[in-house]
């Protein structure tokens, strides 16, 4: 039970939660921190804080503080990865990555948490990469006080399965590079592949183990492909070959290195001629040229759901239609945008 009295009769008195104070511009953040003993003088400033009256908390056995909900909250918000102070500020507990990672959110179990009215969890979308320290989630009651059981079934629902985010650690492989092209295997134009493929996935904490060239010709790429695969690889990444014109044959070279559950096409701008499938346990990714001339394309998307165990298949493409049009930023600030998510 809560009741309220002028804020001039509250002198003595305890606060029972944070007290916000706003500056245009200038200021945001708490101005009278929960415990603090209100003094004649801190009579003013909360007038000036549109505060006239005070509450005075008495809580029964069916109620909840927006503290300890918080922290309850948190508790089962917080899946693998992450971690969360039991310091709540303004009401809120946020969620931090505690690692570099890719982060997963259940969307679904999201859902049916803030369908419950009085409780709220906001995040970062999924699959978007954060890094140590970064704050992917925050949660908190939206009442001062609240019904305790509707807290316990909020936290019942995000600690089920896997808990509503986690930031998974992508795997650290040797990759395989097949480098397709007549141009480039009979020296007419320099690669510039290579390179751009090192660098993404040293981002990621993988490294390139072996690169191998092949003329436009099935049969030659199929035979580097099982090459890199005989060399120990874990990951095979073809680049070029993958448009529609005759000479375009790196798909079918993948076929014939015996590549199943095969996927070509992506509703991502760039990448629409992307390729994704696998030979036995091994991923293959199929990259076309936009690689080389995009910063981000669908292969960034992908790639660190792939190295935290993702099988990605066509349904899974076909969701990233959705926030797959990436707007071509003169300077590119990704993860930061809406591209892939």
């Amino acid at each position: 039970m809560k009741k309220s009295i002028p804020v001039d009769q509250a002198v003595g008195m305890v606060l029972p939660h944070d007290i916000t104070e706003i500056v245009k511009d200038e200021f945001k953040g708490c101005a009278f921190k929960k415990g603090h003993i209100i003094r004649t003088e801190d009579v003013e400033h909360l007038r000036r804080l549109g505060k006239e009256h005070i509450y005075v908390l008495e809580l029964t056995e069916d109620e909840i503080h927006e503290n300890e909900a918080a922290r309850l909250m948190a508790a089962a918000i917080a899946g693998i990865g992450t971690e969360y102070s039991r310091d709540v500020v303004e009401g809120k507990v946020a969620i931090r990555a505690a690692c570099n990672g890719l982060l997963k959110v259940d969307k679904e179990a999201l859902l049916r948490f803030n369908l419950l009215g009085e409780v709220m969890c906001s995040t970062l979308h999924t699959n978007t990469p954060v890094t140590k320290g970064e704050q992917v989630a925050a949660s908190r009651l939206i009442p001062l006080v609240g019904e305790r059981d509707l807290v316990l079934q909020a936290a019942e629902i995000a600690g089920a399965g896997d808990k509503i985010v986690r930031v998974l650690q992508p795997a650290k492989v040797k990759a395989g590079l097949v480098i397709t092209g007549s141009e480039v295997y009979y020296g007419r134009i320099e690669d510039r592949f290579e390179q751009v493929l090192r660098s993404k996935l040293a981002e990621l904490g993988s490294e390139v183990a072996m690169v191998s060239f092949a003329p436009d010709d099935p049969e030659r790429i199929a035979a580097e492909i099982k090459k890199c695969l005989a060399g120990g690889a874990d990951l095979i990444v073809t680049s070029g070959g993958m448009s529609v014109d005759p000479d375009d044959v790196t798909r079918i070279g993948i076929k014939q290195a015996g590549a199943e559950d095969m996927v070509y096409g992506s509703p991502v701008l760039p990448g629409a001629m992307f390729l994704v499938a696998r030979i036995g346990q091994v991923p293959v990714l199929g990259l076309p040229a936009c690689g080389m001339f995009h910063n981000i394309t669908v292969f960034d998307l992908i790639l660190p759901r792939i190295l935290t165990g993702e099988s990605i298949g066509r349904r899974q493409l076909a969701d990233m239609g959705h926030g797959g049009l990436c707007r071509n930023c003169k300077r590119c600030q990704y993860p930061v945008c809406n591209f892939g998510k």
